[in-house]
């Protein structure tokens, strides 16, 4: 058009370069047949490196307009949010584009008096030798020192100072420091002012180098400064590199202790004593980081480390301090059975014959003096119960082990009655002192104040000692507990002090109840709610080891049902009953779906005003309640599917009863379900009794089936 008429004429003027750009913004959309005009321009230049994969034309043109500043802030920015979304899709060679570009944005930024942005911050977390090199190419390329003006000058020092401040590795410092543009731009006083700030930000750093003495015949490197190897030892769990760190710190100061580098370092009071009293500084602390780090790597499942860290704590430990070897050795152990159990154990495997034996000699192990952890003694006694050492635990175990550690005594009282639970005689002489044990733990002490007003009140004290345990402590050791009887036991036992109290309205039902005595001298004394919330935290472990156990999942159901949560009781009640019989495929066994558990589960959907899953459930009944089913089936407002369930019932009584109802009540259609329902052979009343039976099975199996579907 401007070819044909000009750029100007009597009816019109056209703006050439505004058209230029409409064209070129065109031509991005739709491939050009003319691609010298679309390299005319940065803008097409860029879009045609992003489409092409030519990310390294793409950071030249970047640095090149750095000194031009032709490319809007604006565009720089959503080229690099490109960059990142493709990035974070996967493309892990994007990541260096996006540094080089985000760098390229930074020094423009910084140029032109704008902050640094929080992208480069981020890219910058962990600078190394590539990142400080092209970080100076960049800058030494965006400024003409020679004609550049005193204020550009003034950003771009200001920017490389600030950087070294922010940087902790001093080689990297001293690569910018020393770079020619560094020189340049900042006098000498100002560089001797920033090497003065950087000695107050940090006095463990040493900048001025001092000669290492050669220690335990290990050569220490004169040239690393205190704070970088501080960082290494940080983060080292090489035993060997840690000794060796260790060494070259010592040779440079004796004036620090070293085991107080990082607060992450923790040592159980019973042993920091110990080992803060040894003499030899070197060693104080090389032994307290070896265990520390020992402990870590133990408490975030890294065995391999840990065993690493400890064999090179126990071989030093050794040669001077019998005491601490003891320690040692007791702390590889636990490591063992946290190996064992983590690993073989979760599989099902039994532990080695000397795992055992090594954990009975620690329950038996008299030596004075020897500072003991408690985790050590509950995973201890947890291991055996876990395995069904219950021959040791009842009779082979020392009495004074028994008398002075708590948890040995409640493990042989749990093994004990474990032991003994086919015979509920013969297991009452144990379960009663199981259970007068827990109680007391369970319970509170007492004490009478008198008021301003000259009453007396009560005051209960929750977490007492009367017991040889706080409940705390209790809980914490049944959670390291795994053995289905043993879990099963120590429930039941909770499940029945529940059930004790007076005002309890709704039993909860357990396995092996009737072993457990029926009552409690002084009721008042125990902290029912304190049971109550331990047998809710007990049922959730319990089905966090097995979630199929149905005795479990019943006991789960009975609390929700007791605390009025009925619809998550009917999961768990369904739950049970499809764990055992094959999502409902088989017939749910009888000890399971008890009448009890069904009149609980007709209460629920009579509370959620599903009346006609009630009248169905009626049937499950051993004695069919047909008071209660024609109750609800008089109800108008059902929840529930109604007429659709009709299919499920196999009691003839009740499906007469909706006849008649849907018949007084003029509902047709309703009534034309009810007598096809009725009218099906295998409901007729003269079929064999097999018959019948397998008629009520099969509707039995699809109406669970359909109340699965709805309540899971």
């Amino acid at each position: 058009l401007t070819f044909q008429n000009g750029s100007s004429s009597l009816h019109f003027t056209i703006d050439e370069e505004r058209l230029a750009g409409y064209c070129q913004a065109c031509g991005i959309l739709t491939s050009s047949s003319d691609d010298a005009s679309q390299q005319a321009t940065p803008y097409s230049q860029i879009h045609n490196c992003m489409r092409s994969g030519n990310y390294q034309d793409l950071v030249k043109i970047f640095l090149e307009d750095n000194l031009t500043l032709g490319l809007p802030v604006q565009f720089r920015q959503s080229v690099l949010r490109e960059l990142f979304q493709k990035a974070q899709q996967g493309n892990d060679a994007l990541e260096e584009v996006c540094f080089k570009v985000c760098v390229c944005n930074t020094v423009c930024d910084v140029l032109q008096g704008r902050t640094i942005d929080i992208q480069f911050c981020q890219l910058f977390l962990k600078p190394d030798k590539e990142k400080i090199d092209f970080l100076l190419e960049v800058s030494s390329r965006s400024i003409d020192l020679e004609n550049a003006s005193e204020a550009l000058k003034r950003k771009m020092a200001a920017f490389l100072k600030n950087l070294c401040l922010g940087l902790e590795d001093l080689q990297l410092v001293f690569m910018i420091s020393s770079h020619e543009l560094f020189i340049k731009l900042l006098k000498d006083d100002e560089r001797k002012l920033l090497i003065d700030q950087m000695r107050k930000r940090s006095p463990r750093i040493n900048l001025c180098t001092k000669p290492v003495t050669s220690f335990y015949d290990i050569p220490a490197s004169a040239s690393v400064n205190i704070g970088q190897l501080e960082h290494q030892l940080i983060l080292s769990v090489d035993p060997w590199r840690i000794r060796q760190i260790l060494i070259e710190l010592h040779g440079m100061t004796s004036e620090r202790q070293f085991w107080t580098v990082s607060n992450k370092w923790e040592v159980p009071n019973v042993y920091g004593n110990v080992i803060l009293g040894i003499k030899d500084n070197l060693t104080r602390d090389l032994v307290y980081i070896l265990m520390a780090k020992g402990l870590h790597c133990c408490a975030i499942k890294d065995f391999v480390h840990a065993k690493q860290l400890f064999a090179a704590c126990l071989e030093l430990v050794t040669e001077f301090s019998p005491k601490l070897r003891q320690v040692m050795l007791n702390e590889m152990l636990l490591l063992d059975i946290y190996t064992h159990e983590a690993g073989a154990g979760a599989s099902g495997e039994r532990p080695p014959s000397d795992l055992i034996s090594r954990v009975r000699g620690y329950l038996e192990m008299r030596v004075p003096d020897i500072p003991l952890r408690q985790v050590i003694a509950e995973e201890c006694v947890a291991f055996l119960l876990n395995w069904r050492e219950n021959e040791y635990l009842t009779m082979q175990v020392p009495l004074p082990l028994v008398q002075t550690n708590p948890y040995v005594k409640l493990g042989q009282l749990l093994a004990a009655t474990c032991k003994e639970l086919p015979g509920p005689k013969e297991s009452r002489r144990t379960a009663k002192d199981l259970w007068e044990v827990v109680v007391q733990i369970c319970s509170v002490s007492n004490q009478h104040k008198r008021g301003n007003d000259g009453r007396v009140s009560l005051i209960k004290h929750r977490e007492s000692t009367l017991g040889i345990m706080y409940r705390s402590e209790l809980l914490s050791f049944i959670k390291k507990l795994r053995e289905p009887l043993v879990l099963t036991t120590i429930l039941s036992l909770f499940v029945k002090l529940h059930n004790v109290r007076e005002d309890i309205v709704n039993d909860i039902a357990a396995e092996h109840i009737s072993i457990w005595p029926s009552s409690i001298p002084n009721l008042q004394s125990v902290d029912f709610e304190a049971v109550a919330v331990t047998v809710k935290e007990l049922v959730s472990y319990a089905l966090t080891i097995n979630a199929n156990n149905h005795f479990w999942l019943i006991i789960q159901a009975d609390i929700y049902f007791a605390t009025n949560q009925y619809s998550a009781a009917l999961h768990y009640y369904l739950q049970a009953g499809a764990v055992c019989s094959d999502f409902f495929t088989k017939m749910v066994p009888p000890d399971v779906y008890t009448d009890q558990v069904i009149k609980r589960m007709i209460k629920c959907c009579s509370l959620l005003n599903c009346h006609t899953q009630v009248a169905i459930l009626c049937q499950f009944l051993r004695e069919v309640d047909y008071k209660t089913a024609f109750k609800a089936l008089q109800e108008q407002n059902s929840h529930d599917a109604m007429d659709s369930y009709y299919e499920y019932i196999w009691d003839v009584t009740i499906l007469e009863y909706l006849t008649y109802l849907h018949h007084k009540r003029g509902e047709t259609d309703k009534r034309q379900i009810a007598i096809k329902a009725i009218g099906q052979t295998e409901l007729n009343a003269s079929n064999p009794e097999e018959v019948l039976q397998l008629a009520a099975q099969r509707r039995k199996k699809k109406f669970l089936q359909a109340m699965a579907k709805l309540y899971f």
